[in-house]
């Protein structure tokens, strides 16, 4: 038995002793090493990728970092908002809206443009298919901006607030009527609209009516964000120029979002958190791909998320944040071992499209190189020092 035993034992040892195998442990393990600018590499740093981070630029997490990153993302210029902010203004009349007008004391005047017209078609025709078709009965609003009134004529109302036109009416009336009074105000609002799409309840056209079209009020309109909605990525689109509008941003800065006023053409886009995703790799309990909350996700939060480093494989001292930088990357390294390190891995913000990669130790990298040169002859070895009883 004991003859039988030494030649695999002895082979093994013979193999795992060679001078070839040792030394190059490190240069053949599985991964990527990490290439600072200078080309020059890191202690051991590895990714889950086959090729070498050339063009990496590696930068320890350090508390001044942490500092400085934050103060960066304070003080980075967002988009030039400043045409979408102002204050409401009275609703002003365009065409296609449909007025409905009252003459006081004179009936026969009210509303008379369509009534009429109602009547006549409706009396030989199937009241229902009358009623889906036949315009809301007023004063519509021509593609000249204008509306035919009795003894007025002509009246350009386009551009002009109720009360606006209803004196412009009232001055045309007072040549036949003796201290005319007149109530004009909208009836159908059909001249202004916009469009929500993405991760809202009910996506579709809202019209702009005498409440003020904000932001705010637009979302509302279409039953609000969903869970799926991300409010740190909401585009408005307005002549063919994207606004990208952070609402929680807006809200810490002290402004507000009702302040952000809509106009008629405006695309309102709610995009979904799966756009902004940061992907966890590498030795953790459970790599994943996770999504932010509201733009917001944080180092140490991604890494709970996923487990934690694993311990029976994971170097804590590699914890690596790689992020696209235009056409270079950049590589942030946090040692995990500190006593402040997950108070760093805290204030480290992440942004979308990041990937955190934990390194493996140079135990479980070299066990697993053997693993892949040997499997035959480590099964052997093992079968043979633990004999099935």
């Amino acid at each position: 038995m004991l003859r039988h035993a030494r030649k695999p034992v002895t082979t093994l040892v013979m193999i795992l002793s060679a001078p070839w195998l040792l030394p190059g442990c490190a240069s053949v393990a599985p991964g990527m090493h990490f290439q600072g600018a200078q080309g020059s590499s890191d202690a051991g740093g590895t990714s889950a990728s086959g090729a070498e981070m050339t063009n990496a630029v590696l930068k320890p997490i350090t508390p001044q970092l942490v500092k400085m990153e934050n103060a960066l993302r304070e003080k980075q210029v967002s988009q030039d908002i400043g045409k979408l902010l102002g204050k409401p203004a009275a609703y002003t009349i365009d065409s296609g809206d449909v007025l409905s007008i009252v003459v006081w004391d004179h009936p026969e005047l009210s509303n008379s443009a369509t009534t009429a017209v109602g009547m006549q078609a409706g009396a030989g025709a199937d009241a229902s298919t009358f009623a889906t078709t036949a315009p809301p009965a007023g004063f519509m609003v021509d593609h000249q901006g204008e509306i035919q009134f009795p003894y007025a004529g002509a009246i350009k109302v386009a551009g002009l607030t109720q009360e606006q036109a209803r004196n412009l009416l009232a001055g045309k009336l007072s040549k036949y009527l003796r201290q005319p009074k007149v109530t004009l105000r909208v009836q159908a609002f059909r001249s202004k609209r916009v469009y929500v799409d993405g991760e809202v309840k009910s996506p579709g056209l809202q019209s702009i009516n005498d409440i003020p079209m904000t932001l705010v009020e637009a979302l509302n309109r279409a039953g609000g964000v969903m869970p799926t909605g991300d409010q740190s990525q909401i585009v408005i689109n307005r002549g063919g120029t994207n606004y990208q509008i952070n609402l929680p941003q807006l809200v810490q800065r002290g402004v507000n979002p009702g302040s952000i006023l809509l106009a008629d053409g405006d695309v309102v886009r709610v995009r979904s958190r799966d756009e902004s995703k940061v992907f966890v790799s590498g030795e953790v309990v459970s790599p994943r791909a996770l999504t932010m909350y509201n733009g917001r996700l944080t180092l140490n939060e991604a890494l709970g998320e996923s487990g934690g480093v694993n311990p029976l494989s994971g170097d804590g001292s590699q914890i690596y944040v790689i992020r696209k930088n235009g056409p270079d990357q950049v590589v942030y390294q946090l040692d995990g071992r500190g006593a402040g390190a997950m108070a760093m891995a805290e204030g480290f913000e992440l942004s979308p499209k990041d990937v955190v990669y934990v390194a493996a130790t140079p135990l479980a990298n070299w066990n697993r190189t053997i693993s892949l040169i040997l499997p035959s002859a480590l099964s052997s070895a093992v079968g043979v020092l633990n004999p099935l009883k």
